[in-house]
């Protein structure tokens, strides 16, 4: 009789961070299907354009903006010397909640996630000096990017560019708010109603603008696996065309200016195949649930950010080698813009010098490793095109899921992408402290003695200089033309059917601040709270 005591433990499954087994070798029986795409082509798996990088790289958008306007037109100024193809904007919570500076909530906060912009003369200080017809801004910003893109214009105009001139992005995803990161301020059906605003007014007066980034970024750093982070974001893009499609927008006049922002992790392969499937699913979506005719309807434009919950606090140095890694999986998914993370961005906004370190990073990978030379260097192979196909297929079983629930709306409220996410998030952090998942330095190899780097400091007198110029601002302007812009605000807020943009550029005009004119819709629309569960 056999021993049982003397048999081998059983081999751990290994499998990809999405939970997708992961086989000793892979061979031509595993992959599914004729692969004879060509790049260019629909599904456009393979990548939007027939020559990729052989004809124009990625933009080099390297996220930027903190404290005082002028110490971020410093920055913007310092980046695009050293290189940088495209401006990106962080903005402070006040900002980013619909808060003036000077708002007793905001204290504290002013300048410290972002730049603080409360006025008209914040956003002119903050691109002084830059030609806004010559550089491509994205604006990360959601619950207030209507009065953002406001200011944008607006500014503009006075270096007399028209907004058809404007090239950019404002991310404007309010759904992943209610998912993921929270920074919302009005009810779901209203912060609609904005959105579908914007894609209209910008599809008609601002043409080169993107609208709308919709985001898996924040969905994949909250804690969702690769192919959540696709199906979640994909179900809210579907959401956003039904509302355009709801008020009369024909879906080829609006679409080719919808773009997308994903994460890219660690997981190098998956990664690739991810932004490969991502392609022909939303290829997919666009052309037979939505009827899109225009090649452009179909494309999957996206920006990809480094993960910054990859990053790690002790060994700082070590984040360098892990922004590489996933920049080098963009690149090799076919991104169309890039953000390096910082090394020292798990402990604080990036010094300029780590800045430089990511950007140059982008450019080594752009100009030494000859990953540019052709398009899609991964296709044919057998684990790169298996994982395509099985991201591809676990995204359509979540796409009919969340349909059967009634769609993006419907899942938000019953908390459904919220639970998804927070089971996924515990099984990784679950693993870590069992020292199943590796993280060098953390619990791995770890230094006795880490060594912190030199950071960024936010000098705290930013915030009561801000608050002292924007005082200065409310007391030099006319108080009637002000209060006159809000009421007509208002007026058109509480009609359903009037687009509010031309009424938000009125009031940025008339010298209104963002809280204020947050606070005129808040009064019509009212404040969101969260339903909480554990």
């Amino acid at each position: 009789m056999a021993d049982d005591s003397k048999k081998k433990p059983a081999a751990p499954k290994i499998v990809t961070d999405s939970n997708i087994p992961v086989k000793r070798y892979y061979k031509k029986a595993d992959v599914s299907g004729k692969r004879d795409e060509e790049p260019g082509k629909y599904p456009y798996t393979r990548g939007l354009y027939p020559n990729m990088y052989r004809e124009r790289l990625w933009t080099m958008r390297q996220y930027s903006g903190f404290g005082s306007a002028d110490e971020t037109n410093k920055r913007f100024k310092f980046l695009l010397d050293k290189g940088q193809t495209g401006l990106s904007l962080a903005f402070d919570l006040p900002t980013q909640t619909g808060r003036d500076s000077d708002h007793p909530m905001s204290e504290g906060e002013v300048g410290r996630t972002g730049v603080a912009i409360s006025s008209i003369k914040d956003m002119m200080t903050c691109f002084e000096g830059i030609p806004l017809d010559k550089v491509s801004t994205s604006m990360t910003i959601n619950s207030t990017a209507s009065t953002l893109l406001s200011l944008y214009i607006t500014v503009a105009e006075s270096q007399g560019v028209k907004p058809d001139q404007l090239r950019g992005t404002t991310q404007n995803d309010i759904l992943k708010e209610y998912i993921a990161r929270n920074t919302y301020i009005y009810p779901p059906k209203p912060s609609m109603r904005l959105i579908g605003d914007m894609i209209e007014y910008c599809s008609k007066q601002v043409p080169q603008w993107y609208p709308i980034s919709i985001s898996g970024y924040h969905i994949r750093e909250a804690g969702s696996n690769a192919v959540q982070e696709l199906a979640f974001t994909f179900a809210d893009a579907i959401a956003y065309v039904e509302t355009c499609t709801a008020r009369g927008l024909k879906v080829d006049d609006f679409a080719p200016r919808l773009s997308f922002f994903f994460c890219c992790t660690m997981e190098f392969f998956e990664e690739i195949a991810k932004f490969r499937a991502a392609r022909r699913i939303y290829a997919k979506i666009m052309k037979e649930r939505f009827h899109a005719r225009s090649d452009k309807s179909q494309h999957l434009r996206f920006h990809v950010q480094t993960s910054g919950e990859s990053l790690t606090a002790q060994q700082v140095d070590n984040n360098i080698v892990r922004v590489a890694t996933e920049a080098m999986a963009a690149v090799l998914g076919g991104c169309q813009s890039l953000h390096t993370n910082s090394r020292d961005e798990a402990l604080a906004l990036p010094t300029e010098q780590s800045a430089k370190v990511a950007l140059r990073t982008q450019q080594i990978i752009a100009s030494e490793t000859g990953v540019t030379k052709t398009a899609d260097p991964m296709a044919g192979s057998y684990y790169i095109e298996t994982l395509t196909d099985t991201i591809e297929e676990q995204v359509w079983k979540y796409l009919k899921r969340i349909d059967r629930m009634g769609g993006a709306m419907a899942a938000i409220e019953k908390g459904y992408f919220q639970e998804e996410i927070r089971n996924n998030a515990y099984r990784l952090k679950k693993e870590i402290d069992e020292n199943s998942r590796i993280i060098v330095g953390v619990n791995k190899y770890q230094d006795a003695h880490d060594v912190e780097p030199a950071l960024n400091r936010i000098d705290p007198e930013i915030e009561k200089k801000q608050l002292a110029r924007l005082k200065e601002f409310k007391a030099g302007r006319d108080a009637g033309r002000v209060e006159s812009s809000l009421s007509a605000l208002q007026k058109a807020a509480e009609k359903e059917r009037e687009n509010l943009m031309p009424l938000i550029i009125s009031a940025v005009k008339s010298y209104a601040t963002l809280g204020e004119i947050s606070s005129t819709l808040t009064d019509v629309f009212g404040r969101y709270e969260a339903k909480v569960s554990f």
